[in-house]
Formats: C-alpha cells, sequence, structure tokens
C-alpha cells in the first residue's frame, strides 16, 4: 500500500511513510522514503548524530541496501548509539477503517565506534546491554498504523479537537501506551515526523475456521458475523424508525483492544504493586468495540495490580509470600492512582477478587483498609475462589448483581453513522486478583458479554428481553467467548510468559480435565521462568523503558 508524506497529499490526516530504503555506508546509515528519496536522513557511525540529507547521495560506496519499514527509536549506551529498524511487517486488518501492522521482526544498527575507547569492565557491561537489545528485538506483539494512532479510546477519539489527526501520530498517541516512547526522543527532537512510528504492544492469532483474525494483548480485533443473530430472531427485520436501522444479515464488528501501560512494565514476580507515584504493574485498558451499520459503540475496563507498596520476592519456592511494604506514603499512593483514574474515567469501581483467607488475605485486608479512605470510590471485595471454586462459576452473576445499579449508570460509549453522540461512558470498573490475569480475565469477559447485550439492545438488534446468549447459535458466541480466551493468553505470556489460566471457564463456562492438564503445565513453566528467566528479561524492559540508565548505573 502506498503512503505518501502528509505535506505532499494535502489530506486532513497525517501519515508516515510506509517503506524506507536503509543505506549502509563506511562512515553513516541513509534512511530514505521509497517514494520521496529526498526527505530522507543519515546517522553518523562514529557518533550516531543525524543529518537530513541535502540533495542527492552517492549511492556506490554504499555497501548494502536493505528494506526497512520504520525506524522505532535509538537508544545511547556505554559505546555510542543503536538504532532500531523495522525490517519485516505484516498488515493484520483495519482499525476505524485504516491498516494495522504488525512489527514481525526488528534489528538494532550500531553507531558504536566509541567500543575501543572504553576499559574492560565497560566493554564486559556493554556486551551484557547488547544481550538485552537482541532480547528486546525479539518483542512480540507490537502493533502501528502509518495512517491513524491506535493507542486512544473511541470515546476520546471523539472528544479530540477538530484538526487533531492533522497532528503527527506520536503527538497523537497516549504516551501511557507507547511502548518504545522512550526511545523516540531523538527522532522528535530532529523533526523526522514523518518516520516517527508509536508501537502498540500486543500479538496475533487467526482463526481460519470463522474467517475472522482474532488480535490481543494491546490489539485485539475480531470479524463477527451475527447472521444466526438476525435470522434467529423470528426472521425479521427491525427498523429504527428515526435511522433507519436493518438487521438482516448485516456484519457487525468486535474489537477488543488491549493496551498495556508503559508507566510500570515489567515481568511477573519482579514487577507488583505500585510506585510512589500511583502507577501500577500489568496496568491494561481494554475496549471492546462494536461496529454495527454504521453505529460506533465502545465499552471500556481497566484492570492492574493492587494498588499498594508490595511485593513477591523470588526464592525457588513455588508461592512465595506476599509482603506488604510499611511506607508512610501508602495512602498517597492509593489516593493519587484512583485520582487518575477517575479523572480519565469518571466514577471508579474497584473489584477486588483475590481471596479473603490464607496466604492473600493480608494485601486483601490492607487495601480494603485504604479504600476505607476513599469515599469517592466504590470499593467490592469478591473472593473468586471461594465464591466459585472450580465449578460455580455462574456465581459470578452474584458479583454483577452488587454492582448492577452502578455498571448500567456508567454505560458505554455509542455514536451515529454520522458521528453524533448518542451516549457516554461515565465510569470503569477496575479489576484486580494478584497477578490481573487468569480470574481477572473470567470477570472481565463475564462482564463484557452482558454490555454486549446492552449495546445490541441499545442498537434495536435485541429487545430488552433478549441476549446474545438466547439466540446466537452456537459457533458465534464460541467466536465471542475465544476472542475473550486468546485475549487473556496473550496479555498472560506478556507479563508471566505462559497462557492464562482458567481458560476454559471463559469458552465452556466450566473446568474441564484438558483445561486441568494444561493450567499445571502453564503453572510449572511460570514457576522456571519466573526463577530463571524473567531477571534478564526485566533487565531488557528496564532499559528500552528508561529505567536503566547504563551511563550512571554502570559506569
Amino acid at each position: 500500500m502506498e503512503i505518501e508524506s502528509p505535506s505532499s497529499t494535502g489530506k486532513s490526516h497525517f501519515k508516515l511513510w510506509s517503506e524506507l530504503e536503509l543505506h549502509d555506508f563506511p562512515d553513516k546509515f541513509v534512511i530514505r522514503p521509497v517514494k520521496s528519496p529526498d526527505q530522507g536522513f543519515s546517522i553518523a557511525r562514529s557518533d550516531g548524530t543525524f543529518r537530513n540529507l541535502d540533495g542527492e547521495v552517492n549511492l556506490e560506496t554504499a555497501s548494502r541496501m536493505y528494506t526497512i519499514f520504520g525506524v522505532a527509536g535509538t537508544i545511547r549506551l556505554l559505546a555510542g548509539t543503536y538504532v532500531l529498524v523495522i525490517t519485516s511487517r505484516k498488515e493484520v486488518g483495519t482499525y476505524l477503517g485504516y491498516p494495522v501492522f504488525r512489527v514481525m521482526s526488528m534489528k538494532f544498527l550500531s553507531c558504536n565506534e566509541g567500543l575501543s575507547n572504553l576499559n574492560n569492565q565497560q566493554k564486559k557491561d556493554e556486551a551484557y546491554f547488547q544481550t538485552l537489545l537482541r532480547t528486546v528485538e525479539e518483542t512480540p506483539g507490537l502493533y502501528y498504523s502509518y495512517e491513524t494512532d491506535i493507542t486512544l479510546n473511541l470515546q476520546r477519539r471523539y472528544k479530540m479537537a477538530d484538526g487533531w489527526m492533522s497532528k503527527p501520530i506520536w503527538k497523537q498517541a497516549d504516551p501511557r501506551f507507547v511502548w518504545n516512547r522512550n526511545i523516540l526522543e531523538e527522532l522528535i527532537e530532529n523533526k523526522l515526523d514523518e518516520f516517527v512510528v508509536p508501537l502498540l504492544q500486543g500479538n496475533i492469532l487467526y482463526n481460519y475456521s470463522y474467517e475472522c483474525i482474532l488480535s490481543f494483548l494491546i490489539f485485539h480485533t475480531i470479524v463477527v458475523r451475527f447472521h444466526a443473530i438476525y435470522d434467529v430472531l423470528l426472521n425479521r427485520r427491525l427498523r429504527f424508525q428515526t435511522g433507519q436501522l436493518k438487521l438482516n444479515n448485516l456484519t457487525s464488528t468486535i474489537t477488543l483492544i488491549s493496551r498495556r501501560c508503559t508507566r510500570r512494565l515489567g515481568t511477573r514476580m519482579w514487577r507488583r504493586g505500585a510506585n510512589l507515584e500511583g502507577d501500577t504493574a500489568n496496568f491494561i485498558e481494554t475496549e471492546q468495540l462494536l461496529e454495527y451499520d454504521g453505529f460506533k459503540s465502545s465499552f471500556l475496563q481497566v484492570r492492574g495490580s493492587i494498588p499498594l507498596l508490595w511485593e513477591q520476592i523470588v526464592d525457588l519456592s513455588y508461592k512465595p509470600r506476599l509482603a506488604v511494604i510499611e511506607h508512610q506514603d501508602t495512602p498517597m499512593v492509593v489516593k493519587r492512582h484512583f485520582h487518575d483514574l477517575m479523572q480519565r474515567y469518571g466514577d471508579t469501581i474497584a473489584v477486588d477478587l483475590t481471596d479473603q483467607h490464607g496466604n492473600e488475605s493480608l494485601l486483601n485486608l490492607a487495601f480494603a483498609t485504604e479504600m476505607e479512605k476513599l469515599p469517592d470510590v466504590r470499593y467490592v471485595s469478591f473472593d473468586f475462589h471461594q465464591r466459585c471454586g472450580n465449578r460455580n462459576f455462574e456465581n459470578l452473576k452474584l458479583l454483577y448483581d452488587e454492582i448492577a445499579d452502578d455498571f448500567e449508570k456508567q454505560g458505554f460509549f455509542l455514536q451515529t453513522a454520522q458521528g453524533e453522540l448518542v451516549a457516554e461512558q461515565k465510569g470503569i470498573i477496575r479489576s484486580n486478583c494478584i497477578d490481573c490475569l487468569d480470574r481477572t480475565n473470567v470477570t472481565q469477559s463475564y462482564l463484557a458479554r452482558i454490555s454486549l447485550n446492552q449495546q445490541l439492545q441499545r442498537m434495536c438488534a435485541l429487545t430488552q428481553s433478549e441476549s446474545i446468549c438466547s439466540f446466537t447459535a452456537d459457533e458465534d458466541l464460541e467466536i465471542f467467548r475465544t476472542l475473550w480466551v486468546d485475549q487473556g493468553d496473550e496479555i498472560s505470556l506478556e507479563y508471566s510468559g505462559t497462557n492464562a489460566l482458567k481458560g476454559d471457564i471463559v469458552r465452556y463456562g466450566k473446568q474441564t480435565i484438558s483445561g486441568l492438564i494444561k493450567d499445571g503445565m502453564s503453572a510449572l513453566s511460570r514457576y522456571y521462568l519466573n526463577n530463571f528467566q524473567d531477571g534478564v528479561r526485566q533487565d531488557a524492559i528496564d532499559l528500552i523503558s528508561g529505567w536503566l540508565q547504563p551511563s550512571a548505573a554502570w559506569c
């Protein structure tokens, strides 16, 4: 697909260059757009200095030429600069009509002629940092678009000022959800806006049997054909009198987008709880977007580690003890976290799924105690294991009954085909367990299905007494469930290194023998990864996020 510079198209939205030439010279790298070679730039191998191209470039002395698909950022280590480029990509679908791509491979270009000036210890340190960069290159599930930002939810996009899409895409993005935010600074300072590619972390799978694309973790999308709904509903055509809304073999699209926050990135045992600013580990905004006959509707939920100062130190035991850190600023940490949520999303309900007895009870009690100091936030403790056990997952209805009135008041976002506002979501459900993976995903999928019913009812696709479970064919409902199962797996892979547990509960509504076996294998894998591999992965994440500063920490 051809993408032109925004300055040459005259269109209302900003576009990035989609295909670039990388020329390798003895003293520099030259990167220039295939469609406009005179608008490129060079990077000096000696010190990583950027320079705009002036006129024609003599390519005869270049040793080789590669095709690349974006520049993801730069990072300075002890010996010099490394430039991260996208070496292969795959178009995986569209978001609100704009093509979305998955990063298939990346590579760091070395501009580190200063290596010879390092002492022996610094050379050892640089070798370790290079190992971390190779870990970064293997980061799975990074998504981007050349034509639009994918970090803003639909309601926030609606509220943006006119002309916001004419700004560079990095300016459109929510910095909380830009995976490479920390390494874009040098590109931005050099005013290379058409080359700056904000990346959203995620992964994509395909479900060919249903002819739909499943994508999940940070960008999840599925095209669901609800033909069965419309055929079964008494073979009728429903008409919305003022909008002429028809339901007769129309295709609805459900998009599930999970956006991972970068403020406290990390792995399962190495990043727990909150920092002093109130940012929590494994914080993810999940948006369920429904598109039908021009209408667009969005339902948001968030998850995140319990916003206290706590840890679970890896000690080779299967389940290390949870430890709450006593700190005088703990009340302020909790307050900052929920103040940020209320500023962004409105009224907040905190659903705590941790055990009220046993190893988790200390953390559960500490959280409940702090929440008593926040009268503006509703706190609900629902002991998932005690209430649901291994079989009674229909007992999640008890949780919903407890929050139903507030849930319905919070609502969802809805706009017409003409872009007119019909309804806004006025609050958020914040769910957590210990990892914010398994129990949290089961609960969020349950609430998402209820919201989907309400969205379809508001669009007159269903009456107030009907639901998707009653009228959808088994295979169509299976697609919806699979979407949430796969989303849970990918979120879990990023944080814990394995698939989520309890996936069969989301898919079948009960625990199965095969599910128990799968969960057992995943649990053992988590034990190994948490104890023997995640330390290095955490260092790589800290390096790319800017929390690990080589010049300060290692020289």
